[in-house]
C-alpha cells in the first residue's frame, strides 16, 4: 500500500488497479482531512470521513459549487456553465433553477416510471438467460438509465435506439439494447467525446422542437419555466439536459454493476435478496453505500474557515471524497461488509444538503426495479471472466464485469 503521507487519492490509477478502501481507511484514522498534493495542479483538500464532509456540504456561506465540482475539471467549461448548470451554481439561483427541474424527479412522477423501467429490464434479464455469459455493464446496466432519460425527455419512440447507443458509446459502454437498430454515427469508431457532440446536437433540436410545442416532459418544463422573471436561454436549457443525462447514467450504471458483482461475492447476501428476507429499499440503500459510484465533489472556500482539524484558507479546493465517507467507521458498523439489512444508513452518495442529487428518486427506483428482477428470474449468478475497473479519479466503476446468469 502506497504511503499514505504522500499518496494522491485523485490518482486514477488507483480506483483502476490499486487498492482504495485500505488507503481511505488509513487517512480517516489518521489524517481525516488531508492535504493532498496533485501534481501538476496546486492540491487540495481531502475530507475523507463522516462530520467534516455534512460541514461541509451544508456550508454554502463558506464553499461555493461555481467553481467546479470535480477534481481536473476544465477551467474554460467550468467558467462556461458556472452559473446556468444547476451543479455549479449557487444560492439564490441554485434552489430557484432546482425547482424548475424538480418537477420530472419527484417521487410520485417517479413511480409512473416503474412500469416503463419494468418493460426495459425483463426482456434484457431474459435474454441474458439465453446466453452463456454476457458483459452486465455494456447490455444491462448502461441500458435502462438511457432508456428512463428517454422517457423522462419525452424523446420519440423511433429516436431512442439511437440516443441509447450514443449514450452507451459517450458513458463508456459499447452496445445498446439488444435487438434495436444501431445508430450508424455510434459505431465502434466513434470516441466518447464525439458520442456526448452528437448527444449535444440531438438536444439543441429537442429544444427548438418543445419551443414550438412544449409538452409534459423536463426539457418542456425547463423551457417554459423562468428564472428572476426570465426564461431560460438555450444555452441553460441545453446545460441542464446535459447534467441530468451525465447523472442519470453514471450513477445508476456503476452501482448496479458493482452491486451485481457484490451479490456474486456474497452468496448468502444474494439469498436472502431472491428469499424477501430483506427489505427492498433497505437494499437499495445498502447497495447505494458500498458501491459509491461518485467518488468525490469538490468546493472552494469562498473564506478562510476551519474543517475538522485543518485551517482551510480562501481560494482552496475542498473535495469530499464520497466513498471514502460511507465507510466511515463511526457511523457504518463494519464499513466494508456488504450487508442488504444494514439499518440507519446515512450514507452520502447523493450529496447531503441543498445539492442533494435531483435525480435521487430515480436511481433508486431503478436499482429496486434491477434488483426485483434479477430475483424473480436468476437462480445463479457467477462472473466468467476478468472484470476491468474503469481508470478514473471521478466514478468508482466497472468497465466490463462479465458473467453467466441462469
Amino acid at each position: 500500500m502506497p504511503d499514505t503521507t504522500t499518496v494522491d487519492v485523485a490518482d486514477p490509477d488507483l480506483y483502476a488497479s490499486g487498492d482504495p478502501v485500505a488507503i481511505w481507511a488509513e487517512l480517516r484514522a489518521t489524517s481525516p482531512v488531508y492535504w493532498n498534493a496533485h501534481p501538476p495542479g496546486p492540491g487540495f483538500w481531502a475530507v475523507m470521513s463522516y462530520a467534516p464532509a455534512l460541514q461541509v456540504y451544508r456550508d454554502t456561506d463558506a464553499f461555493t459549487s461555481e467553481l467546479g465540482m470535480r477534481v481536473d475539471s476544465d477551467p474554460g467549461a467550468v467558467r462556461a456553465a458556472a452559473g446556468k448548470m444547476l451543479i455549479v451554481t449557487d444560492p439564490p439561483v441554485h434552489p430557484r433553477l432546482r425547482q424548475l427541474m424538480n418537477s420530472a424527479f419527484v417521487p410520485r412522477v417517479v413511480s409512473t416510471l416503474e412500469a416503463s423501467m419494468r418493460r426495459v429490464i425483463e426482456p434484457l434479464i431474459d435474454d441474458a438467460l439465453t446466453k452463456d455469459s454476457i458483459d452486465f455493464v455494456s447490455e444491462i446496466a448502461a441500458v435502462l438509465p438511457a432508456a428512463i432519460i428517454c422517457d423522462i425527455m419525452n424523446i420519440p419512440q423511433s429516436e431512442r435506439a439511437m440516443m441509447t447507443d450514443l449514450t452507451s458509446k459517450a458513458f463508456g459502454a459499447s452496445v445498446g439494447q439488444p435487438g434495436t437498430p444501431t445508430c450508424p454515427l455510434a459505431g465502434a469508431e466513434m470516441t466518447k467525446t464525439e458520442a456526448h457532440a452528437e448527444i449535444f446536437l440531438y438536444y439543441t433540436e429537442l429544444v427548438a422542437q418543445r419551443r414550438r410545442a412544449p409538452g409534459d416532459d423536463v426539457v418542456s418544463a425547463l423551457i417554459q419555466g423562468e428564472l428572476d422573471g426570465r426564461a431560460l436561454t438555450d444555452e441553460e436549457v441545453l446545460l441542464n439536459c446535459d447534467g441530468l443525462l451525465t447523472g442519470a447514467n453514471e450513477t445508476t450504471r456503476h452501482a448496479s454493476s458493482a452491486g451485481l458483482k457484490a451479490l456474486i461475492e456474497n452468496p448468502a447476501e444474494w439469498q436472502r435478496l431472491k428469499q424477501g428476507t430483506v427489505d427492498i429499499e433497505t437494499a437499495v440503500d445498502e447497495v447505494l453505500r458500498y458501491t459509491s459510484p461518485a467518488l468525490h465533489v469538490m468546493r472552494i472556500a469562498k473564506k478562510d474557515v476551519q474543517v475538522g482539524d485543518q485551517q482551510v484558507k480562501a481560494g482552496d479546493a475542498v473535495i469530499i471524497w464520497n466513498s471514502s465517507v460511507n465507510r466511515d467507521e463511526t457511523v457504518f458498523p463494519h464499513p466494508d461488509r456488504f450487508l442488504l439489512s444494514r439499518t440507519g444508513n446515512r450514507h452520502v452518495t447523493f450529496g447531503i444538503g441543498p445539492h442533494f442529487c435531483l435525480g435521487a428518486p430515480l436511481a433508486r427506483v431503478e436499482l429496486k426495479v434491477l434488483l426485483q428482477v434479477l430475483a424473480e428470474k436468476v437462480t445463479e449468478m457467477d462472473i466468467v471472466g476478468t472484470v476491468e475497473r474503469l481508470r478514473s479519479n471521478f466514478m468508482w466503476g466497472i468497465e466490463r464485469l462479465p458473467v453467466a446468469l441462469s
